[in-house]
């Protein structure tokens, strides 16, 4: 005849229940402020992205060097453009006004260069010094100035051009037509397109 199994007391199994719970409690515990954190990490939760601020400040300079790598694509073009045509036989025949006109534009793509050029120093500048922020914002800045040069440029260049082919009066109707059509490209569309607060 086998002995029957010994009945475990009632206090006992109820020390052992009060340990599971306590135990369950205590992991629980440390799930619920980690993923607290984790949402209190989210640098906007309102844009579906589900990252925090280093990861924004991270895109935003990726983003950054996109456009700037555009951006300097454009102005070197312009540039060597202008360097050759200093080199050509009918430069001698530019007047006065044409002369300036080139002059300045080679003043414009020099400062267009070096402001493209510029975030690649502040970011020399601010290499491991935990001042991404600083540098996100700073290299925004030095592009918005890039891009007003570079519009500038741009229309100048169509005014020395027609004005030497076509004439005074075409350059300089050519050169403020330029001028409006970038602005509204570059200025008017974005700041027309840029979503609305609601609130």
């Amino acid at each position: 005849m086998t002995d029957a199994p010994p009945s475990r007391d009632p206090q006992s199994r109820s020390d052992a229940d009060e340990q599971t719970s306590s135990v369950s409690a205590g992991v629980s515990g440390e799930h619920a402020p980690r993923e607290a954190h984790a949402d209190h990490l989210d640098a906007d939760p309102t844009d579906g992205r589900r990252e925090t601020e280093t990861e924004r400040l991270d895109r935003n300079w990726a983003e950054l060097l996109q456009e700037l790598r555009v951006t300097q694509t454009g102005t070197q073009i312009l540039t060597g453009f202008l360097l050759t045509l200093a080199f050509q036989p009918r430069f001698a025949d530019l007047d006065a006004f044409q002369m300036d006109v080139y002059l300045a534009l080679v003043g414009l793509a020099v400062l267009s260069t070096a402001l493209g050029l510029a975030p690649v120093s502040l970011h020399r500048g601010l290499f491991r010094r935990r001042a991404k922020k600083q540098l996100v914002e700073g290299a925004s800045r030095l592009l918005n100035l890039t891009l007003i040069c570079v519009g500038l440029l741009i229309s100048g260049v169509a005014l020395l051009i027609f004005d030497v082919v076509l004439g005074r009066t075409a350059g300089i109707v050519t050169g403020v037509v330029s001028a409006i059509v970038l602005a509204g490209l570059w200025l008017a569309l974005p700041l027309s397109t840029r979503p609305r607060d609601d609130g």
